[in-house]
């Protein structure tokens, strides 16, 4: 059943997931690359067109419509004050590294889109950062499989619980940051 799944929607989820966040499910992927069920190259690709693809859609979204969306959302607006001021004084490290952020990652090209960060030089970056991104998280993925494997002997006999406690343990994670950012 998995093997099925992975085979008919895995290249496809991956695109979504990391259009729409990424770690979690990049991290899977790359554990189900390590398993035989995807290639690493191609998990690698999909990640970093799909984080590629977001993060250019919520810079363009905070150039054209920046501040209505901060009036309709103002649970976005103390986040994008913060990296404004990390903007400030580290435009080039931050394009290239909010990716490895959690907790900010989906709100800071939105606010560097409402900043004077040129769309080339973000674009420029972002496909750099994109690059790193989806190399290390995904060549991390596949040996963190790698080393379960080590740890638990063949886990082709646990994959799917493996991949869920990693599917549970990123949905924590974001669950947690979700409500301390509701909090704020």
């Amino acid at each position: 059943m998995l093997e099925t799944l992975l085979n008919d929607y895995g290249y496809p989820a991956l695109l979504v997931g990391t259009f729409l966040e990424g770690e979690t499910i990049l991290i899977l992927a790359a554990v189900a690359a390590h398993l035989g069920y995807l290639s690493l190259e191609w998990v690698i690709v999909c990640a970093f067109l799909g984080t590629l693809c977001g993060d250019q859609l919520y810079f363009y979204l905070g150039r054209r419509h920046g501040p209505a969306l901060l009036e309709k959302r103002p649970a976005w607006k103390l986040p994008s004050e913060r990296v404004s001021k990390i903007l400030e004084s580290y435009p080039v490290l931050l394009i290239l590294g909010f990716r490895f952020l959690y907790g900010i990652r989906t709100i800071t090209p939105f606010a560097i889109g409402m900043s004077k960060v040129s769309y080339t030089l973000f674009t420029l970056l972002n496909l750099t950062g994109a690059a790193l991104w989806a190399t290390v998280i995904g060549v991390a993925g596949y040996y963190f499989g790698r080393t379960l494997e080590t740890v638990i002997g063949d886990i082709k006999h646990y994959e799917l619980e493996i991949m869920v406690l990693i599917g549970l343990i990123g949905a924590v994670l974001w669950g947690v940051f979700y409500y301390r950012r509701k909090r704020h």
